[in-house]
């Protein structure tokens, strides 16, 4: 399975190309819970920081400013520890 792909401080030039301010956004406050991805998932973090526990992999810590995409078919645990507000598509 893919893993998860984080790019810490894109620039202001991939995030345009992307179209990032143009996609949804969602909010979450500190929580636990599972997350299973049925599809591809690319996020934008505007503000906070949570942890992902994917299913057999290593911890990924994602904060405010990273893009990441999420493959589909990750089965995962998410632990939000700062509010979180994000840019996201699905594909």
């Amino acid at each position: 399975m893919s893993q998860i792909v984080l790019d810490h401080n894109p620039s202001e030039e991939k995030l345009k190309e992307l179209g990032v301010t143009s996609w949804s956004t969602w909010d979450c406050s500190p929580s636990k819970f599972p997350l299973d991805f049925d599809m591809t998932e690319t996020a934008y973090v505007l503000e906070g920081e949570f942890h992902v526990y994917p299913e057999g992999g290593e911890k990924v810590v994602v904060k405010a400013g990273d893009l990441v995409v999420f493959p589909k078919g990750l089965k995962s645990n998410w632990e939000v520890v700062k509010q979180l507000k994000k840019h996201y598509k699905h594909s």
